[in-house]
């Protein structure tokens, strides 16, 4: 009988026992990550899940229009007709779509592939501005948003958009688009003014981003008030909450949609008339002098008109400027590398963000001080020989140097009153009168520190509030900036020529302008302006801009009082007769003094200031023009009419023009004749 082995139960027990034991951890992991998938994490991925099934889409607002002043158009919203395509609508046959993209290819004149599909090019793409074929796009857009509109081609035809759409039926996924792009139709007559468009900036992209605005689609200014006025002319852009599958296909709207509000429009104190005689004056002269020399003199420079009784800007010619319409798409890279690198600064708005020395013009602010710190009286002559030797001297017992002081007239003007010194300009009378001269002048003349006070009480050395970017302040020197800043002392030399508005001084043509417009006015400095009104599209008005005043120098104490040189703490005005002396110093330039010729026969009684200003810059430096005292300079000259109630004022700059009184002058004359002639003929055709 033969026995066989019992199997060891206990043994297969554990088994059991080992497999009840792992099918038991595996439910249990399982039953784990459920309960965390559906209790802890629950509400994540529920929150996860309506982000992908909801969105919240953004729609554009119309930018507001500018106009200028008479309601001449000078930037605008027209439409542009863009070919998009929506592959999810494309019909399902291969041949079929392949049949679209032939017909499609040879309307727009844009090849149905180039085959290039790779990552780089992917990554890179932007729609209206892709070097790709019709087959490429629309993989792209495939890929990645299959149900949203996606640019073939841009700003075709009227007439191409037009088949297009007459072809839906018959194309399927490929439709027109219409969105608006900025268009400006005066160009570069007001480019310096309006400025351009460009995308959201990446550096700026959180703070548009709480604005409501999308990068990479709605754009914002660049330059000019399109870019100062940006929030009042961009509007809101509107939201709609809508529902959308998983092809990102919208189902339907979850919420009541929220309309954009548009931007409002924006008048301009802008004449676009006067803006084309002031541009056209300084191109032709520029051009006159370098046919006339037979090389080029000069090939930029600047022209303001203002109302100096209200502070309106009526024209600002920066020249050389830019094309702005070349941006209305975009910014196209090429161009704008020219524009950066042209020596001239075509981009940079030399009107209000240069700083230059001003020369003779400067010499308002010394001429009240003058006066209305009994430096003179306006009967008292001041000897001009020509020239003149002082001892230059850099603290109380230096031993100094001997230096001379010439006169632009190297004859002399002989004996000379404030009147005449104003006329004729004479360097020597302000020499002595700003700095002091032994025998003559005595206790240092006016001095640097109240030459400081009343050219910042012109308005020099801080912003006229003009509502453009890139303003800059200039400078009024004084001992404790050159310590800090030079590290020298300040010597009288300094003082000499910073009362000839020259030296470390510097100013920007609008400072220049405004300075001279507050005497012309009888001493009201005004705050600077382009913009006359804002309104809604429909026409309400929400603001309109008053004139406003910043201080009156006869009745508001913005003096200084300095007993030497320090402050006693105690403040002054100007008498009203140095201001009155001092314009009809101005009227005797152009009647008897050095704008005599340029304003022969001048019907309308202006007056002014001429002034040459020497400048030695990085241009000059690079050309070999910065020999010591054969500098080259630049030409400046301010006028304004009539003389004792103005009602325009005009700068003319022209960098390197050498002479005011012959270069500037003359265009200065040319703006305040169209300007009155403008005035009669609107004032006939005005019922």
């Amino acid at each position: 009988m033969n026995e066989f082995p019992h199997g060891n139960k206990r043994f297969d027990g554990w088994r059991f026992l080992v497999i009840y034991i792992l099918i038991g951890m595996v439910f249990g992991y399982y039953l784990l990550r459920l309960f965390d998938i559906q209790i802890l994490q629950g509400p994540d991925f529920v929150a996860q899940a309506s982000q992908n099934r909801i969105q919240v889409i953004s729609d554009p607002a119309v930018r507001g229009t500018i106009y200028d002043r008479n309601g001449f158009v000078l930037a605008q919203n027209v439409p542009s007709y863009n070919v998009v395509v929506i592959p999810g609508y494309l019909p399902e046959d291969d041949g079929d779509i392949q049949q679209i993209f032939r017909e499609l290819s040879e309307l727009i004149d844009m090849p149905v592939t180039k085959g290039d599909t790779e990552d780089e090019t992917v990554r890179n793409f932007t729609p209206c501005f892709s070097d790709l074929g019709i087959s490429e796009v629309v993989y792209i857009a495939e890929t990645n948003w299959p149900f949203q509109e996606t640019a073939i081609k841009c700003n075709v035809p009227q007439e191409v958009a037009m088949i297009v759409m007459e072809n839906r039926e018959k194309w399927p996924g490929i439709d027109v688009k219409i969105e608006p792009v900025r268009q400006y139709p005066t160009g570069d007559l007001t480019s310096e003014i309006i400025g351009f468009l460009g995308p959201v900036p990446a550096a700026l992209e959180d703070y548009y981003v709480e604005l409501g605005l999308v990068p990479n689609r709605d754009k914002v200014g660049y330059a000019g008030v399109e870019q100062s006025l940006n929030e009042i002319l961009s509007g809101t852009n509107g939201t709609r909450t809508v529902e959308v599958n998983v092809a990102g296909e919208i189902v339907r709207n979850l919420e009541e949609p929220i309309d954009p509000i548009p931007g409002n429009d924006v008048y301009l104190t802008i004449d676009s008339r006067l803006q084309s005689i002031a541009r056209e004056a300084l191109i032709s002269e520029i051009e006159s002098w370098n046919r006339w020399s037979g090389k080029v003199i000069a090939n930029s420079g600047v022209v303001i008109v203002m109302n100096p009784q209200t502070g309106e800007i009526l024209a600002l010619v920066s020249y050389p400027n830019y094309e702005n319409n070349r941006m209305e798409q975009a910014i196209p890279g090429y161009y704008y590398e020219q524009l950066s690198e042209d020596p001239q600064r075509p981009l940079f708005n030399t009107a209000i963000s240069a700083e230059l020395p001003p020369g003779s013009v400067f010499k308002i602010g010394p001429a009240l001080g003058i006066l209305n710190e009994g430096v003179v009286t306006p009967e008292k002559t001041v000897n001009c020989p020509g020239e003149i030797t002082i001892t230059e001297k850099y603290y109380e017992n230096d031993p100094g140097n001997p230096r001379k002081y010439v006169c632009w007239d190297k004859n002399g003007h002989g004996d000379v009153n404030f009147l005449w010194g104003v006329a004729y300009s004479c360097d020597i009378f302000w020499y002595k009168v700003g700095g002091g001269y032994e025998g003559e002048i005595e206790d240092g003349g006016l001095g640097i520190w109240r030459i400081s006070e009343y050219a910042r009480a012109l308005g020099y050395g801080s912003l006229t509030g003009i509502e453009l970017p890139g303003e800059v302040e200039g400078l009024i020197p004084d001992p404790t900036w050159k310590r800090l800043t030079v590290g020298e002392n300040w010597s009288i030399g300094d003082t000499y020529i910073a009362t000839m508005g020259q030296g470390y001084v510097l100013a920007t043509p609008l400072q220049v302008l405004n300075s001279i417009s507050t005497v012309a006015n009888g001493g009201h400095l005004m705050k600077v302006t382009v913009v006359d009104k804002v309104t809604k599209p429909d026409g309400t008005l929400v603001e309109k801009n008053q004139p406003t005043e910043r201080w009156n120098i006869t009745t508001d104490p913005v003096i200084n009082v300095y007993d030497g040189n320090n402050t006693t703490g105690e403040t002054k005005t100007v008498q009203p007769w140095v201001v009155e002396l001092t314009n009809e110093g101005m009227r005797l330039v152009v009647t008897d003094g050095t704008a005599e010729t340029e304003f022969v026969g001048d019907p309308y009684n202006s007056a002014g200031k001429t002034g040459t200003a020497e400048y030695c810059d990085d241009v000059a430096q690079a050309q070999g023009l910065c020999d010591f005292g054969k500098w080259p300079a630049h030409a400046w000259y301010v006028g304004y009419a009539p003389w004792d109630n103005p009602e325009i004022a005009v700068v003319a700059f022209v960098y390197g023009g050498k002479e005011g009184s012959t270069f500037s002058a003359p265009i200065v004359r040319r703006v305040i004749d169209a300007y009155f002639e403008m005035k009669a003929t609107d004032t006939v055709t005005t019922p």
